[in-house]
């Protein structure tokens, strides 16, 4: 049995971006993903790239980073990662403030232009101006999730990386001279792999998967869905999300009892819809969404009652796009306690890395997945070392 120097758990955007790095650096890795078709939350995003969002130093940082790394990587990946610009739209809901919820936006590193409704609707017509009081626009970056997922797969490989389809069933460890559980391999459905490390980028399974080898994490999931249409003639110009996120404090509210997390039959807060919309090149469209935080990563949702829920919704910001035939679709979206992923060395357990818990993956990920190659292999990183599971 071939023994890596990286296993890396998962094959969503975190998982690939990583490998590749890895593998790029020197070392032989082996990627694991459970599913041969995808069902992450890559698969399902909106493929937004925010690198106006910033709003301390390390993330203003990332987004410079991000934007310079993007300029390259579909040459570098030789994939179509489609990456454009486009405008975004922040709707203000009809009975909120409009100078209130700009004056949210100030601190952020490109804070977006408030517009009037009829502004608004000049900029995307599909809008029902009877719901809004206004809203706020950016210019937003965007690329397709899945392509670029796929070229970072396709590049990984070229590069000499492997990777199998197997579903982890255990981390394997023993006792090292330091008194900590040292990792000896990863146990899959399929085989046992060796290796040196184990890196879980598993997204919304990743608390579930360290909790198989007893280690405790401080990583969360939401159950999100959304509705895929096919492609249509109807013209989405923007990215339409709600300015006033309800996901970021329907996040913080859930993590207040971490106890509650150790329990499958948890439902800590009520579900949420943030009404958004996403038309992609060949015209088809992505809408939510709906974000549930139940404990049980496995937990079933009725996929009839949420999509009457989410083109209710829709109906009353875009109506031209609520009854549009689609799929209703649904994964997992991990999230820290601080909206920053962790990263880095699991104390007390030797071997064993965490690269998990991005709210803003699309972004931040290929520059952190760079830092994270450099800084195992031996650079020094501050930023790798902020984000570091032992602080949390």
């Amino acid at each position: 049995m071939k023994n890596y120097d990286w296993i890396v758990v998962g094959a969503g955007i975190t998982g690939a971006a990583l490998a590749y790095e890895l593998v790029k650096t020197g070392f032989s890795v082996l990627l694991l993903e459970q599913h041969g078709k995808l069902q992450n939350a890559t698969r399902y995003s909106y493929g937004g790239l925010a690198y106006w969002s910033g709003n301390t130093p390390l993330t203003r940082q990332l987004c410079k980073e991000a934007i310079a790394r993007y300029q390259n990587l579909a040459e570098e990946l030789d994939a179509a990662t489609q990456l454009r610009e486009l405008d975004l739209l922040l709707t203000i809901a009809a009975d909120r403030d409009p100078d209130v919820t700009a004056a949210s936006y100030a601190h952020v590193a490109i804070p977006p232009r408030l517009l009037s409704v009829k502004e608004a609707c000049e900029l995307e017509p599909l809008l029902n101006r009877d719901a809004i009081a206004g809203a706020l626009t950016v210019k937003h970056g965007h690329i397709n999730p899945e392509k670029t997922l796929q070229g970072y797969i396709q590049g990984f490989v070229r590069a000499g990386g492997e990777w199998q389809i197997a579903q982890v069933l255990d981390l394997q460890t023993t006792s090292s001279s330091k008194n900590e559980m040292k990792l000896t391999g990863v146990k899959t459905n399929i085989a046992t792999y060796h290796s040196a490390n184990v890196v879980i980028c598993a997204g919304g399974l990743s608390r579930q998967l360290l909790k198989l080898a007893g280690i405790p994490i401080k990583l969360y999931f939401t159950h999100a869905e959304v509705i895929e249409t096919p492609p249509v003639e109807l013209s989405l110009r923007t990215l339409v999300m709600p300015a006033n996120l309800q996901r970021f404090q329907l996040e913080a509210e859930s993590t207040k009892l971490d106890e509650l997390w150790e329990d499958t039959g948890n439902e800590p807060v009520p579900p949420i819809l943030d009404v958004g919309a996403i038309q992609f090149p060949d015209g088809s469209l992505r809408l939510g969404q709906i974000s549930r935080v139940l404990t049980n990563p496995d937990a079933k949702v009725n996929s009839e009652e949420s999509e009457k829920w989410l083109r209710t919704n829709i109906q009353q910001v875009l109506p031209k796009l609520a009854n549009l035939p689609g799929t209703w679709h649904h994964c997992l979206v991990a999230f820290s306690r601080n909206s920053l992923p962790l990263i880095g060395a699991i104390p007390e357990f030797e071997g064993v890395y965490i690269f998990s818990g991005f709210s803003n993956p699309l972004v931040i990920v290929p520059p952190l997945a760079q830092r994270f190659a450099n800084f195992v292999a031996g650079e020094g990183d501050e930023i790798i070392a902020q984000l570091s599971p032992a602080l949390h």
